[in-house]
Protein backbone atom coordinates (compact mmCIF):
# COMPACT_ATOMS: atom_id res chain seq x y z
CA UNK A 1 0.00 0.00 0.00
CA UNK A 2 2.76 2.64 0.16
CA UNK A 3 4.65 1.80 -2.76
CA UNK A 4 0.83 2.00 -4.08
CA UNK A 5 0.52 6.19 -2.29
CA UNK A 6 3.62 7.10 -3.46
CA UNK A 7 3.00 6.02 -7.23
CA UNK A 8 -0.22 7.92 -6.99
CA UNK A 9 1.36 11.16 -5.40
CA UNK A 10 3.97 10.97 -7.96
CA UNK A 11 1.30 10.60 -10.90
CA UNK A 12 -0.63 13.64 -9.31
CA UNK A 13 2.46 15.56 -9.21
CA UNK A 14 3.61 14.68 -12.85
CA UNK A 15 -0.28 15.19 -13.92
CA UNK A 16 -0.10 18.83 -11.97
CA UNK A 17 3.19 19.77 -14.10
CA UNK A 18 1.41 19.50 -17.58
CA UNK A 19 -1.74 21.33 -16.54
CA UNK A 20 -1.05 25.04 -16.58
CA UNK A 21 -2.54 27.32 -13.77
CA UNK A 22 -5.64 28.98 -15.44
CA UNK A 23 -5.57 33.06 -14.55
CA UNK A 24 -8.69 34.40 -14.01
CA UNK A 25 -7.43 38.00 -13.97
CA UNK A 26 -6.16 37.58 -17.53
CA UNK A 27 -9.50 36.11 -18.97
CA UNK A 28 -7.42 34.03 -21.05
CA UNK A 29 -4.95 31.03 -20.68
CA UNK A 30 -1.85 33.25 -20.63
CA UNK A 31 1.24 31.91 -23.40
CA UNK A 32 2.80 28.99 -21.82
CA UNK A 33 4.20 25.22 -22.78
CA UNK A 34 4.92 23.36 -19.58
CA UNK A 35 5.96 20.64 -21.69
CA UNK A 36 8.67 22.20 -23.26
CA UNK A 37 9.62 23.38 -20.27
CA UNK A 38 9.76 20.05 -19.02
CA UNK A 39 12.02 18.72 -21.97
CA UNK A 40 14.47 21.88 -21.67
CA UNK A 41 14.89 21.07 -18.21
CA UNK A 42 15.36 17.02 -18.78
CA UNK A 43 17.97 18.30 -21.82
CA UNK A 44 19.97 20.49 -19.24
CA UNK A 45 20.30 17.70 -16.95
CA UNK A 46 21.48 14.70 -19.83
CA UNK A 47 23.89 17.18 -21.32
CA UNK A 48 26.39 18.95 -19.57
CA UNK A 49 26.98 21.88 -22.36
CA UNK A 50 23.46 22.11 -23.11
CA UNK A 51 23.73 25.19 -20.40
CA UNK A 52 25.87 26.86 -21.96
CA UNK A 53 23.74 27.00 -25.54
CA UNK A 54 20.49 28.55 -23.77
CA UNK A 55 22.20 30.71 -20.73
CA UNK A 56 21.57 33.95 -22.86
CA UNK A 57 18.00 32.80 -24.14
CA UNK A 58 16.46 31.74 -20.86
CA UNK A 59 16.17 33.30 -17.18
CA UNK A 60 14.08 31.30 -14.44
CA UNK A 61 11.15 34.02 -14.84
CA UNK A 62 11.07 32.64 -18.29
CA UNK A 63 9.42 29.62 -17.17
CA UNK A 64 5.64 30.01 -16.27
CA UNK A 65 5.76 27.05 -13.81
CA UNK A 66 6.90 28.03 -10.60
CA UNK A 67 8.50 24.62 -9.80
CA UNK A 68 10.51 24.75 -13.22
CA UNK A 69 11.54 28.13 -12.44
CA UNK A 70 13.26 26.86 -9.45
CA UNK A 71 14.48 24.03 -10.99
CA UNK A 72 15.92 26.07 -13.62
CA UNK A 73 17.64 28.48 -10.84
CA UNK A 74 19.40 25.23 -9.49
CA UNK A 75 20.64 24.45 -12.82
CA UNK A 76 21.99 28.10 -13.29
CA UNK A 77 23.52 28.41 -9.85
CA UNK A 78 25.62 24.77 -10.66
CA UNK A 79 26.54 26.29 -14.25
CA UNK A 80 27.52 29.57 -12.60
CA UNK A 81 30.21 27.63 -10.30
CA UNK A 82 31.40 25.31 -12.46
CA UNK A 83 29.78 22.39 -10.77
CA UNK A 84 28.48 19.21 -13.10
CA UNK A 85 24.75 19.61 -13.74
CA UNK A 86 22.70 16.04 -13.61
CA UNK A 87 19.89 14.52 -11.27
CA UNK A 88 22.12 14.11 -8.36
CA UNK A 89 23.53 17.41 -8.25
CA UNK A 90 20.10 19.68 -9.04
CA UNK A 91 18.75 17.85 -6.27
CA UNK A 92 21.25 18.63 -3.76
CA UNK A 93 21.14 21.86 -5.18
CA UNK A 94 17.74 22.19 -4.75
CA UNK A 95 17.96 20.63 -0.83
CA UNK A 96 20.35 23.78 -0.54
CA UNK A 97 18.18 26.26 -2.09
CA UNK A 98 15.18 24.91 0.85
CA UNK A 99 13.24 24.57 -2.49
CA UNK A 100 12.98 20.39 -3.34
CA UNK A 101 9.71 20.12 -1.48
CA UNK A 102 8.12 22.89 -3.19
CA UNK A 103 8.99 21.53 -6.40
CA UNK A 104 7.67 18.12 -5.66
CA UNK A 105 10.72 16.37 -4.16
CA UNK A 106 13.20 13.67 -6.17
CA UNK A 107 10.93 12.04 -7.96
CA UNK A 108 9.63 15.30 -10.02
CA UNK A 109 13.78 15.86 -10.76
CA UNK A 110 13.89 12.35 -12.12
CA UNK A 111 10.83 12.81 -14.23
CA UNK A 112 12.14 15.41 -15.79
CA UNK A 113 14.47 13.30 -17.54
CA UNK A 114 12.43 10.34 -18.11
CA UNK A 115 11.72 11.58 -21.29
CA UNK A 116 14.74 12.69 -22.57
CA UNK A 117 16.89 11.15 -24.97
CA UNK A 118 19.52 14.05 -25.92
CA UNK A 119 19.85 17.93 -25.82
CA UNK A 120 19.21 18.03 -30.05
CA UNK A 121 16.81 20.23 -30.03
CA UNK A 122 17.29 22.36 -26.69
CA UNK A 123 17.89 26.02 -28.45
CA UNK A 124 14.81 25.87 -30.60
CA UNK A 125 12.44 25.03 -27.74
CA UNK A 126 13.99 27.64 -25.51
CA UNK A 127 13.25 30.07 -28.14
CA UNK A 128 9.85 28.86 -27.98
CA UNK A 129 9.96 29.39 -24.22
CA UNK A 130 11.35 32.84 -24.78
CA UNK A 131 8.79 34.14 -27.03
CA UNK A 132 6.10 32.85 -24.53
CA UNK A 133 7.21 34.76 -21.78
CA UNK A 134 7.94 37.94 -23.81
CA UNK A 135 4.23 37.57 -24.94
CA UNK A 136 3.06 37.14 -21.34
CA UNK A 137 4.83 40.10 -20.66
CA UNK A 138 3.39 42.12 -22.90
CA UNK A 139 0.15 41.01 -21.86
CA UNK A 140 0.72 42.24 -18.59
CA UNK A 141 2.40 45.51 -19.87
CA UNK A 142 -1.17 46.50 -21.85
CA UNK A 143 -3.49 45.07 -19.08
CA UNK A 144 -1.69 47.75 -16.41
CA UNK A 145 -1.88 50.66 -18.75
CA UNK A 146 -5.41 49.82 -19.81
CA UNK A 147 -6.44 49.84 -16.06
CA UNK A 148 -4.15 53.24 -15.43
CA UNK A 149 -6.11 54.77 -19.29
CA UNK A 150 -9.52 53.72 -17.84
CA UNK A 151 -8.97 55.88 -14.49
CA UNK A 152 -10.35 59.41 -15.29
CA UNK A 153 -7.77 60.41 -12.43
CA UNK A 154 -4.81 59.73 -14.29
CA UNK A 155 -3.43 62.65 -16.91
CA UNK A 156 -3.32 60.59 -20.20
CA UNK A 157 0.08 62.69 -21.57
CA UNK A 158 1.59 61.06 -18.71
CA UNK A 159 0.09 57.33 -19.13
CA UNK A 160 1.54 57.79 -22.65
CA UNK A 161 4.67 58.40 -21.56
CA UNK A 162 4.56 55.52 -18.97
CA UNK A 163 3.45 53.54 -21.39
CA UNK A 164 6.47 54.53 -23.76
CA UNK A 165 8.94 54.30 -21.11
CA UNK A 166 7.63 50.66 -19.96
CA UNK A 167 7.41 49.13 -23.45
CA UNK A 168 11.32 50.71 -23.94
CA UNK A 169 13.02 49.23 -20.85
CA UNK A 170 10.89 45.39 -22.25
CA UNK A 171 12.37 45.66 -25.77
CA UNK A 172 16.03 46.58 -24.36
CA UNK A 173 15.83 43.48 -21.37
CA UNK A 174 14.66 41.13 -24.47
CA UNK A 175 16.97 42.56 -26.87
CA UNK A 176 19.58 40.34 -28.12
CA UNK A 177 22.32 40.58 -30.79
CA UNK A 178 23.77 37.22 -32.33
CA UNK A 179 27.05 36.75 -33.30
CA UNK A 180 28.54 37.26 -37.09
CA UNK A 181 30.80 34.94 -38.61
CA UNK A 182 33.63 37.07 -39.80
CA UNK A 183 33.41 36.63 -43.66
CA UNK A 184 30.32 38.81 -44.09
CA UNK A 185 31.58 41.62 -42.37
CA UNK A 186 35.33 41.59 -44.29
CA UNK A 187 32.98 41.54 -47.60
CA UNK A 188 31.09 44.55 -45.74
CA UNK A 189 34.29 46.50 -45.25
CA UNK A 190 35.53 45.96 -48.44
CA UNK A 191 32.49 47.22 -50.29
CA UNK A 192 32.96 50.41 -48.41
CA UNK A 193 36.75 51.07 -49.15
CA UNK A 194 35.66 50.06 -52.65
CA UNK A 195 33.20 52.76 -52.73
CA UNK A 196 35.32 55.41 -51.44
CA UNK A 197 38.22 54.27 -53.68
CA UNK A 198 36.08 55.30 -56.58
CA UNK A 199 34.85 58.51 -54.72
CA UNK A 200 37.20 61.44 -55.40
CA UNK A 201 37.17 62.77 -51.91
CA UNK A 202 37.29 59.27 -50.53
CA UNK A 203 34.17 59.91 -48.57
CA UNK A 204 32.68 56.66 -46.69
CA UNK A 205 30.00 58.18 -45.14
CA UNK A 206 27.27 61.58 -45.54
CA UNK A 207 28.82 64.64 -46.99
CA UNK A 208 29.16 67.46 -44.31
CA UNK A 209 29.64 69.90 -47.17
CA UNK A 210 32.70 71.33 -45.43
CA UNK A 211 36.39 69.89 -47.68
CA UNK A 212 38.51 69.88 -44.72
CA UNK A 213 35.68 68.20 -41.94
CA UNK A 214 35.57 66.22 -44.74
CA UNK A 215 38.84 65.28 -45.15
CA UNK A 216 39.40 64.61 -41.27
CA UNK A 217 35.95 62.12 -40.57
CA UNK A 218 35.92 60.98 -44.54
CA UNK A 219 32.19 61.69 -43.93
CA UNK A 220 29.50 61.37 -41.43
CA UNK A 221 29.35 57.54 -40.75
CA UNK A 222 26.49 55.16 -40.60
CA UNK A 223 25.89 54.23 -36.93
CA UNK A 224 27.77 56.33 -35.20
CA UNK A 225 26.75 59.26 -32.57
CA UNK A 226 28.34 62.76 -33.27
CA UNK A 227 28.07 65.28 -30.90
CA UNK A 228 28.16 69.10 -31.57
CA UNK A 229 28.60 71.47 -28.63
CA UNK A 230 28.92 75.05 -27.93
CA UNK A 231 28.00 77.31 -24.90
CA UNK A 232 25.23 79.52 -26.33
CA UNK A 233 25.90 82.53 -28.73
CA UNK A 234 28.79 80.25 -30.33
CA UNK A 235 26.43 79.22 -33.32
CA UNK A 236 26.01 75.22 -33.33
CA UNK A 237 22.60 75.68 -34.29
CA UNK A 238 23.24 77.25 -37.56
CA UNK A 239 25.72 74.94 -37.75
CA UNK A 240 23.97 72.10 -37.90
CA UNK A 241 21.30 73.97 -40.11
CA UNK A 242 24.38 74.43 -42.89
CA UNK A 243 25.01 70.95 -42.14
CA UNK A 244 21.73 69.96 -43.01
CA UNK A 245 21.21 72.24 -45.94
CA UNK A 246 24.04 71.23 -47.81
CA UNK A 247 23.18 67.65 -47.22
CA UNK A 248 19.53 67.56 -47.82
CA UNK A 249 19.61 71.29 -49.78
CA UNK A 250 22.71 70.47 -52.03
CA UNK A 251 23.00 66.77 -52.01
CA UNK A 252 19.33 65.77 -51.61
CA UNK A 253 20.23 63.04 -49.12
CA UNK A 254 16.81 62.79 -46.87
CA UNK A 255 17.43 64.01 -43.57
CA UNK A 256 15.64 64.51 -40.33
CA UNK A 257 16.17 67.44 -38.29
CA UNK A 258 14.42 67.46 -34.78
CA UNK A 259 14.11 70.90 -33.38
CA UNK A 260 13.05 71.04 -29.48
CA UNK A 261 13.83 74.76 -29.03
CA UNK A 262 12.95 76.33 -32.43
CA UNK A 263 9.76 76.11 -33.99
CA UNK A 264 9.44 74.93 -37.44
CA UNK A 265 9.09 78.34 -38.76
CA UNK A 266 12.01 79.65 -37.19
CA UNK A 267 14.09 77.21 -38.52
CA UNK A 268 12.83 77.85 -41.83
CA UNK A 269 13.64 81.24 -41.57
CA UNK A 270 17.01 80.83 -40.73
CA UNK A 271 17.43 78.37 -43.56
CA UNK A 272 15.94 80.88 -46.04
CA UNK A 273 18.49 83.51 -44.95
CA UNK A 274 20.98 80.52 -45.24
CA UNK A 275 20.31 79.98 -48.95
CA UNK A 276 19.05 83.04 -50.47
CA UNK A 277 21.99 84.74 -48.24
CA UNK A 278 19.59 87.83 -46.94
CA UNK A 279 19.54 89.05 -43.43
CA UNK A 280 18.12 87.43 -41.08
CA UNK A 281 16.56 90.14 -39.53
CA UNK A 282 14.67 91.06 -42.76
CA UNK A 283 13.88 87.59 -43.42
CA UNK A 284 11.95 87.84 -40.13
CA UNK A 285 10.46 91.40 -40.31
CA UNK A 286 9.90 91.22 -44.51
CA UNK A 287 11.66 94.90 -44.87
CA UNK A 288 13.45 93.50 -48.28
CA UNK A 289 14.61 95.85 -51.22
CA UNK A 290 14.08 95.06 -54.77
CA UNK A 291 17.30 93.37 -55.06
CA UNK A 292 16.47 91.20 -52.13
CA UNK A 293 12.87 90.31 -53.20
CA UNK A 294 14.51 88.96 -56.69
CA UNK A 295 17.63 86.65 -55.06
CA UNK A 296 14.73 85.55 -52.64
CA UNK A 297 12.44 84.63 -55.64
CA UNK A 298 15.01 82.81 -57.44
CA UNK A 299 16.69 80.60 -54.67
CA UNK A 300 13.82 80.07 -52.74
CA UNK A 301 13.09 77.31 -55.02
CA UNK A 302 16.20 75.45 -54.16
CA UNK A 303 14.43 74.68 -50.45
CA UNK A 304 11.34 73.00 -52.75
CA UNK A 305 11.34 69.72 -52.44
CA UNK A 306 14.15 69.12 -50.60
CA UNK A 307 14.25 66.09 -48.67
CA UNK A 308 14.72 68.02 -44.90
CA UNK A 309 11.80 66.66 -42.85
CA UNK A 310 11.63 68.94 -39.32
CA UNK A 311 9.48 67.85 -36.51
CA UNK A 312 9.58 70.76 -33.41
CA UNK A 313 8.08 68.26 -31.16
CA UNK A 314 8.85 69.84 -27.48
CA UNK A 315 9.87 67.98 -24.60
CA UNK A 316 10.64 64.97 -26.99
CA UNK A 317 10.85 61.91 -25.17
CA UNK A 318 13.44 58.99 -26.48
CA UNK A 319 10.57 56.87 -27.10
CA UNK A 320 8.99 59.34 -29.37
CA UNK A 321 12.46 59.67 -30.96
CA UNK A 322 12.90 56.03 -31.81
CA UNK A 323 9.11 55.53 -33.05
CA UNK A 324 9.34 58.57 -35.48
CA UNK A 325 13.10 58.18 -36.51
CA UNK A 326 12.23 54.44 -37.22
CA UNK A 327 9.26 55.17 -39.95
CA UNK A 328 11.13 58.20 -41.43
CA UNK A 329 14.01 55.93 -42.60
CA UNK A 330 11.67 53.42 -43.29
CA UNK A 331 8.71 55.37 -45.55
CA UNK A 332 11.56 58.53 -46.43
CA UNK A 333 14.95 56.60 -46.72
CA UNK A 334 16.55 59.16 -43.85
CA UNK A 335 20.28 59.10 -43.82
CA UNK A 336 20.92 60.81 -41.60
CA UNK A 337 19.55 62.25 -38.05
CA UNK A 338 20.07 65.41 -36.36
CA UNK A 339 18.43 66.48 -32.59
CA UNK A 340 18.72 70.05 -31.31
CA UNK A 341 19.56 69.67 -28.52
CA UNK A 342 19.92 66.72 -26.94
CA UNK A 343 19.62 68.11 -23.06
CA UNK A 344 15.86 69.23 -23.69
CA UNK A 345 15.24 65.89 -24.39
CA UNK A 346 13.19 63.29 -21.53
CA UNK A 347 12.94 59.87 -20.56
CA UNK A 348 9.52 60.00 -19.19
CA UNK A 349 8.09 57.04 -18.03
CA UNK A 350 11.33 55.56 -16.79
CA UNK A 351 12.19 56.34 -12.85
CA UNK A 352 16.25 58.07 -12.23
CA UNK A 353 17.50 59.40 -8.92
CA UNK A 354 18.90 62.62 -11.06
CA UNK A 355 19.20 64.05 -13.97
CA UNK A 356 22.92 63.09 -15.20
CA UNK A 357 21.39 59.58 -15.18
CA UNK A 358 18.57 60.50 -17.05
CA UNK A 359 20.81 62.37 -19.50
CA UNK A 360 23.24 59.27 -19.42
CA UNK A 361 20.16 57.16 -20.40
CA UNK A 362 19.49 59.04 -23.33
CA UNK A 363 22.87 59.58 -24.60
CA UNK A 364 22.71 55.67 -24.62
CA UNK A 365 19.73 55.55 -26.30
CA UNK A 366 20.97 57.73 -29.21
CA UNK A 367 23.75 55.63 -30.27
CA UNK A 368 21.96 52.58 -29.80
CA UNK A 369 19.25 53.78 -32.39
CA UNK A 370 22.13 54.92 -34.67
CA UNK A 371 23.29 51.47 -34.23
CA UNK A 372 19.65 50.18 -35.07
CA UNK A 373 19.19 52.06 -38.05
CA UNK A 374 22.52 52.01 -39.25
CA UNK A 375 22.68 55.76 -40.08
CA UNK A 376 24.32 58.89 -38.32
CA UNK A 377 22.79 60.55 -35.82
CA UNK A 378 24.15 64.23 -35.05
CA UNK A 379 22.96 65.64 -31.60
CA UNK A 380 23.77 69.15 -30.46
CA UNK A 381 24.55 69.69 -26.93
CA UNK A 382 25.05 72.36 -24.02
CA UNK A 383 28.15 73.06 -22.49
CA UNK A 384 28.24 73.91 -18.52
CA UNK A 385 29.31 77.42 -17.44
CA UNK A 386 33.64 76.51 -16.05
CA UNK A 387 34.32 77.63 -20.29
CA UNK A 388 33.16 81.63 -19.02
CA UNK A 389 34.83 81.19 -15.75
CA UNK A 390 38.67 80.21 -17.17
CA UNK A 391 40.47 83.79 -17.27
CA UNK A 392 42.93 83.09 -19.82
CA UNK A 393 42.56 83.30 -23.41
CA UNK A 394 43.41 79.31 -24.07
CA UNK A 395 41.55 78.59 -21.09
CA UNK A 396 38.07 80.04 -22.80
CA UNK A 397 39.01 76.87 -25.90
CA UNK A 398 35.98 74.12 -25.02
CA UNK A 399 37.38 70.84 -23.51
CA UNK A 400 35.88 67.34 -23.03
CA UNK A 401 35.13 67.61 -19.51
CA UNK A 402 32.71 70.70 -20.19
CA UNK A 403 29.68 68.89 -21.44
CA UNK A 404 27.19 69.80 -19.44
CA UNK A 405 25.31 67.21 -17.45
CA UNK A 406 26.75 64.13 -17.99
CA UNK A 407 30.07 62.26 -18.71
CA UNK A 408 28.43 59.24 -20.00
CA UNK A 409 27.63 61.95 -23.38
CA UNK A 410 31.35 62.19 -24.05
CA UNK A 411 31.98 57.89 -23.41
CA UNK A 412 28.99 57.49 -25.63
CA UNK A 413 29.32 59.75 -28.74
CA UNK A 414 31.72 58.25 -31.25
CA UNK A 415 33.18 61.77 -32.50
CA UNK A 416 32.89 64.99 -30.27
CA UNK A 417 32.99 68.33 -31.92
CA UNK A 418 32.80 71.94 -30.99
CA UNK A 419 31.87 75.45 -32.27
CA UNK A 420 34.06 78.35 -30.80
CA UNK A 421 34.24 81.83 -31.76
CA UNK A 422 37.49 83.16 -30.39
CA UNK A 423 36.30 86.44 -31.35
CA UNK A 424 33.83 86.26 -29.35
CA UNK A 425 36.39 86.19 -26.65
CA UNK A 426 37.99 89.32 -28.02
CA UNK A 427 40.38 87.33 -29.30
CA UNK A 428 41.26 87.94 -32.93
CA UNK A 429 44.63 86.17 -33.62
CA UNK A 430 45.66 82.54 -32.79
CA UNK A 431 49.17 81.10 -31.35
CA UNK A 432 50.28 81.21 -35.02
CA UNK A 433 49.29 84.84 -35.63
CA UNK A 434 46.46 83.68 -38.06
CA UNK A 435 43.51 86.39 -38.37
CA UNK A 436 40.18 84.93 -36.42
CA UNK A 437 38.13 87.64 -37.08
CA UNK A 438 34.98 86.24 -38.70
CA UNK A 439 36.03 82.93 -38.54
CA UNK A 440 34.94 79.88 -36.77
CA UNK A 441 37.14 76.85 -35.09
CA UNK A 442 35.14 73.55 -35.16
CA UNK A 443 37.09 71.54 -33.35
CA UNK A 444 37.44 67.94 -32.85
CA UNK A 445 38.18 66.53 -29.74
CA UNK A 446 36.91 62.87 -30.04
CA UNK A 447 37.24 60.71 -32.76
CA UNK A 448 37.07 57.04 -32.49
CA UNK A 449 37.84 56.59 -36.25
CA UNK A 450 40.59 59.39 -37.16
CA UNK A 451 42.27 62.52 -36.15
CA UNK A 452 41.39 65.09 -33.80
CA UNK A 453 42.20 68.63 -34.92
CA UNK A 454 40.83 72.23 -35.77
CA UNK A 455 38.98 73.10 -39.06
CA UNK A 456 38.69 76.82 -39.61
CA UNK A 457 35.19 77.94 -40.83
CA UNK A 458 34.17 81.67 -42.66
CA UNK A 459 30.91 82.39 -39.79
CA UNK A 460 28.40 84.69 -41.87
CA UNK A 461 26.27 85.36 -38.14
CA UNK A 462 23.63 87.81 -40.43
CA UNK A 463 22.90 84.39 -42.78
CA UNK A 464 23.05 81.67 -39.95
CA UNK A 465 25.05 79.96 -42.34
CA UNK A 466 29.16 78.42 -41.98
CA UNK A 467 30.96 78.62 -45.25
CA UNK A 468 34.17 77.00 -46.66
CA UNK A 469 37.12 79.32 -46.26
CA UNK A 470 38.17 78.92 -50.01
CA UNK A 471 34.37 79.25 -50.93
CA UNK A 472 33.61 83.02 -48.80
CA UNK A 473 36.34 84.58 -49.07
CA UNK A 474 36.31 87.59 -51.80
CA UNK A 475 39.25 90.00 -51.96
CA UNK A 476 38.86 93.49 -51.65
CA UNK A 477 38.44 95.58 -54.69
CA UNK A 478 41.40 98.30 -55.38
CA UNK A 479 39.03 100.65 -53.98
CA UNK A 480 39.16 98.61 -51.05
CA UNK A 481 35.70 97.95 -50.87
CA UNK A 482 34.56 94.14 -49.99
CA UNK A 483 32.51 92.85 -52.49
CA UNK A 484 29.81 89.95 -51.05
CA UNK A 485 30.13 86.39 -52.49
CA UNK A 486 28.59 84.36 -54.69
CA UNK A 487 25.41 87.07 -54.08
CA UNK A 488 27.34 90.15 -53.87
CA UNK A 489 25.68 90.67 -50.63
CA UNK A 490 28.61 90.74 -47.74
CA UNK A 491 28.28 93.34 -44.73
CA UNK A 492 30.60 95.16 -43.35
CA UNK A 493 30.71 93.37 -40.40
CA UNK A 494 31.15 89.08 -41.76
CA UNK A 495 30.73 88.35 -38.30
CA UNK A 496 27.57 90.19 -36.79
CA UNK A 497 27.27 91.15 -33.29
CA UNK A 498 30.88 90.35 -31.36
CA UNK A 499 29.41 90.92 -27.88
CA UNK A 500 28.64 88.06 -25.80
CA UNK A 501 25.23 90.14 -25.36
CA UNK A 502 24.41 90.59 -28.69
CA UNK A 503 24.71 87.67 -30.36
CA UNK A 504 21.80 86.08 -31.55
CA UNK A 505 23.16 82.54 -32.45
Amino acid sequence: MPNNSNSNNNQRRVASAKTPTFDPGLGHLPPQSVETERLVLGALMVDKDAFTVVSEILRPETFYEPRNQKVFAAIQTLSINENPVDIITVTEQLKRDGTLEEVGGQMYVYDLTAHVASSAHVEYHSRILAQKYLARQLITFASQIETLAFDEGNDIELVMQEAEGKLFELSQKNMRQDYTQIDPVVKSALDIMQRAASNAGGLTGVSSGYTKLDDMTSGWQKSDLVILAGRPAMGKTSFALSIAKNVAVDNRVPTAFFSLEMSNIQLVNRLISNTCEIDSKKVMNGQLDDAEWRRLDTNIRKLEGAPLYLDDTPGLSIFELRTKARRLVREKKVEIIMIDYLQLMNANGMRFGNRQEEVSTISRSLKSLAKELDIPIIALSQLNRSVEQRDNEGGKRPQLSDLRESGAIEQDADMVLFVHRPEYYHIYHDENGNDLRGMAQIIIAKHRKGAVGDVLLHFRGQYTRFDNPEDSYVPPTAGGEIIGSKLNNMPDDPLGPSSPGEAPF
